[in-house]
């Protein structure tokens, strides 16, 4: 093998396992598969809405702006009044995940496990947890993409905070509570994401004659939920609990559109770079190989005018239940 790359350099040739060459080891089920399984691992892809997969970088997405009035007629006289309608274009903007996993040859031909198999799991799982990351909470998004749920919400001003020995079912449940404030916007709570810290808040809740609210079944696994609308434990490392405890809101309006299902490269020849430039891995001369997976999507928040808010600066889908000092 050594001797057939050294006749390629000579001739200064440039020799790589291309998608082409590749194609019978990287079967199209093999990406729905693997598309599917980031859905699985990211709590917001999940509980989001998915749209139809864009066909160009941008997604462009009408949404109602200005809504029609009506108006009562004065005696039998009296003269109609006109009103209008209007819509407004948001954009879902397609930008790139992508990761490269090098391996020495020696590692592939003396190892008894499928390592790809191995490797395509923890690919799923890091995928998910960008995703989740970067739509919650801002965590290393793309300029192009909007800003994250927590920071909208904190923008239209749906924060509660939850101090110590403050009441934690009122800060949910209550007029001013978590909840409540999706509803001031017009919406209709569908689903909560909380750190999982707050499973332990939720079972030390009691009602006035002491019994747990949260009664666990000894048979059965304890489904949480709130107001009848489910709960969500990302385990995924991306729910940071430093900017909240909890996200309560209509996931409905938490849209977003695939434009690339995952693609798998693998690479015998080329560099690996790092940050600064350097080469980390020359993949000819360390004997490696490197696979390189990729995907592409985007996301919004449609957030369209209703009766109840109709000013779009407060109006929001979502709200924060966030720690307090």
């Amino acid at each position: 093998m050594r001797k057939y790359r050294m006749n390629l350099r000579m001739f200064d040739e440039v020799n790589i396992i291309d998608r082409t060459g590749a194609e019978s080891l990287i079967p199209v089920q093999e990406s729905n598969e693997i598309i599917q399984g980031v859905v699985t691992q990211s709590t917001v892809l999940s509980r989001g809405r998915k749209l139809p997969n864009m066909t160009s970088k941008q997604y462009k997405m009408p949404v109602l702006d200005m809504l029609p009035i009506a108006y009562f007629v004065n005696g039998d006289t009296g003269q109609k009044q006109t009103t209008k309608q209007a819509w407004s274009n948001k954009f879902l903007i397609a930008e790139e995940i992508a990761v490269i996993i090098p391996i020495p040859e020696s590692v592939l031909d003396d190892s008894d496990y499928d390592i790809w198999g191995e490797v395509k799991p923890r690919i799923i799982e890091a995928f998910g947890a960008k995703i989740d990351g970067a739509i919650l909470f801002d965590e290393d998004k793309p300029n192009t993409w909007r800003d994250g749920v927590v920071t909208t919400a904190t923008n239209a001003g749906a924060v509660v905070t939850l101090a110590t020995g403050d009441d934690l079912y009122d800060k949910i449940m209550g007029e001013d509570g978590v909840i409540a404030k999706v509803e001031g916007s017009g919406y209709f709570v569908n689903g909560h994401m909380s750190d999982i810290s707050m499973r332990a808040k939720l079972r030390g809740l009691k009602d006035t004659t002491g019994q747990p609210i949260f009664k666990s079944d000894m048979q059965n696994g304890t489904n949480y939920s709130l107001d009848g609308s489910p709960m969500n434990f990302p385990n995924n490392g991306a729910f940071d609990k430093s900017k909240a405890l909890m996200i309560s809101g209509d996931f409905n309006q938490l849209t977003y559109s695939i434009r690339q299902d995952i693609t798998f490269k693998l690479f015998t020849e080329g560099v690996v770079q790092n940050t600064d430039g350097s080469i980390a891995y020359n993949l000819m001369q360390n004997d490696m190989v490197a696979l390189r997976a990729v995907m592409r999507l985007g996301w919004e928040i449609p957030n369209p005018i209703n009766r109840l808010e109709q000013d779009k600066e407060k109006r929001c889908p979502f709200a924060v239940l966030k720690a307090g000092a």
